[in-house]
């Protein structure tokens, strides 16, 4: 192909398809710069004057390098990879980076292969972080595990692009054996590593990086990026459904540090990605925040090409791979065309490939395994007064603790008139019969109970509830449908779910009907109570993650994230 190339780029030949009269960002310059876009192939062939056999007129439109997701799992737009593709992809994303890791603590290796495969047919490169941390600690319980010796065996596999997200920064800064075991995997196999550290500085921070750990996604002030950045980080600004910090991290980008930040997405679920859009709308937010437009783009695009050593994309010049999103301007980022290596795929953003084969394979299905509950399994006898109730903060995963005043009737709590509710975690994969309870301030549920077998990262059931009864039918309905999101409503004495059948996590229904039904559920639970500031089931999923400060609830127990040791709801 370089004789095509440079012929169509000397201009003694027709290149396949030109973009006429084009504004684009030179992500290289960082200027909007001008000229016909050559495309040759799967390749940009150069930058000028043109012409070619097939050609788009796009003046008066922006023409900018396909978007990269820095740091997203799949699995959180309740999706199959097909149907993900079908609303991202025209967006203007044509890259992402997925860590694969709540499939995989569901499902082990087979759903690391799920992901593979499901993603070889669609205009979307799908690089696979092998997850790094399954589960996330070794304090709760989970459908696999995946040790050094494993990470060892897969990292070289065929699909697998690097080491997702440390998660378990206290096993990096302690030297844990088979934590570094995993991360030399991964060194000797020069894959990069993706980071997880909140909250983390100075010499753990030190001691954290030199397990060659390359980002982080997880910073919440602009001391924090400030830090990680000086010392060679780079940083995601993440946009996620329940994380919402993008705009006030944005804030610690300047001229000096611009080119060591991405963007991602993380965790985003489709109702977001189908109504608000994915790095688009994480472009659109941040330019109105006040980001530099252009830098908001390099961001998006060459940074993110550059930290993951994708050399042949994340840029308009020639020779990079003819990943294109063609805009209305650089404050909407409304996208006209998409084009992924050459070819158009989406239009006006509607995509043109077709997502209704999907692949399916029986080892990602029926992976809810417990018992039938009843009311007394919900029962919480407290020993005194007093209780560690976790609270909530909205627009965050981060979760405070309050010693409380609770309440006691019939040896179990009372929270009646209160801000207050039952909290549950119940062990799907292994019939272990573990139940972990607490109690949570500030959700605003009432009524009954709602739950969803999405808990991360090792995703077992988890309810919320002020009545016994509706946790014991919410908790049953969701291993009847196979895993998904569920309410209990008691006053109706009704149920209403959502099934995922694939891994209790995502669905292998269409992108459409998944996000409408998923929508209603969602204003159900709103309309019992649960506060419009957080996301009403993505939020109640976080709860369980035992690597995000302060209080979380395991399957096994309370659990203090920043002791890294159990607790106990009893405060006195």
């Amino acid at each position: 192909m370089l004789k095509q190339y440079i012929d169509a780029a000397a201009g003694r030949t027709k290149a396949d398809i030109v973009l006429k009269n084009a504004s684009y960002v030179n992500v290289f310059t960082g200027r909007v710069e001008s000229g016909d876009i050559a495309i040759v192939g799967d390749r940009i062939a150069g930058v000028g004057k043109y012409e070619g056999k097939q050609e788009y007129d796009v003046g008066g439109l922006v023409v900018l390098p396909g978007y990269i997701d820095g740091h997203v799992h799949i699995e959180s737009s309740q999706l199959s990879p097909e149907e993900f593709a079908s609303l991202i992809v025209p967006r203007g994303t044509t890259t992402i980076i997925a860590d694969p890791h709540e499939i995989t603590n569901v499902c082990g290796m087979a759903g690391v292969e799920y992901i593979i495969k499901a993603s070889r047919n669609i205009p979307l490169d799908v690089k696979v972080q092998l997850p790094s941390c399954v589960p996330a600690t070794p304090f709760e319980t989970s459908g696999a595990v995946l040790s050094g010796s494993d990470i060892q065996e897969h990292i070289c596999d065929d699909g697998i692009f690097g080491l997702g997200e440390f998660m378990n920064y206290p096993g990096v800064i302690n030297a844990d054996e088979d934590v570094i075991k995993k991360l030399e995997a991964a060194y000797d196999a020069g894959k990069i590593v993706d980071g997880h550290a909140p909250a983390i500085s100075g010499n753990e921070l030190n001691a954290y990086l030199c397990g060659c750990i390359s980002t982080d996604h997880e910073c919440v002030s602009v001391e924090e990026i400030d830090e990680k950045i000086s010392k060679g980080m780079y940083v995601h600004l993440r946009h996620g459904s329940s994380t919402r910090n993008l705009v006030s991290n944005s804030k610690a980008v300047n001229a000096a540090n611009m080119r060591r930040f991405l963007l991602c997405t993380d965790d985003r679920h489709a109702a977001d990605l189908k109504e608000k859009g994915h790095i688009d709308d994480a472009l659109r937010k941040a330019v109105a925040g006040g980001l530099d437009p252009v830098w908001a783009v390099t961001i998006a695009t060459l940074n993110a090409a550059e930290c993951y050593s994708l050399n042949d994309r994340g840029a308009i010049a020639p020779m990079r791979l003819a990943d294109l999103v063609v805009v209305d301007n650089l404050s909407s980022f409304n996208a006209r065309y998409v084009f992924k290596g050459g070819k158009l795929v989406a239009k006006d953003g509607n995509p043109l490939f077709d997502t209704t084969v999907r692949y399916l394979p029986e080892s990602v299905l029926n992976t809810v395994h417990v018992r039938k509950l009843t009311a007394e399994d919900f029962r919480l006898t407290l020993k005194g007064k007093k209780a560690r109730v976790m609270t909530i903060l909205p627009g965050n995963v981060v979760t405070g603790c309050e010693i409380m005043d609770i309440a006691s009737a019939d040896g179990d709590v009372d929270i009646v008139g209160t801000d207050v509710l039952k909290m549950a975690v119940i062990e799907r994969h292994k019939y272990t019969g573990n139940i972990g309870k607490g109690l949570l301030k500030g959700y605003g549920f009432k009524g009954g109970a709602m739950g969803i077998t999405i808990s991360h990262d090792s995703h077992n059931i988890i309810l919320l509830g002020d009545d016994n009864e509706s946790m014991a039918k919410a908790a049953n309905e969701l291993a009847r449908i196979g895993g998904g999101m569920v309410i209990a409503d008691k006053k109706a004495d009704k149920v209403y779910s959502l099934t995922l059948d694939i891994g209790g996590l995502m669905s292998s229904r269409d992108a459409e009907s998944l996000q409408r039904d998923s929508k209603a559920l969602i204003e159900r639970a709103y309309s019992m109570g649960v506060d419009r500031e957080q996301e009403a089931f993505m939020s109640l999923a976080f709860l369980s993650l035992a690597v995000i400060p302060q209080l979380k609830l395991l399957d096994t127990g309370l659990f203090d994230v920043m002791k890294f040791a159990f607790t106990s709801v009893d405060a006195e």
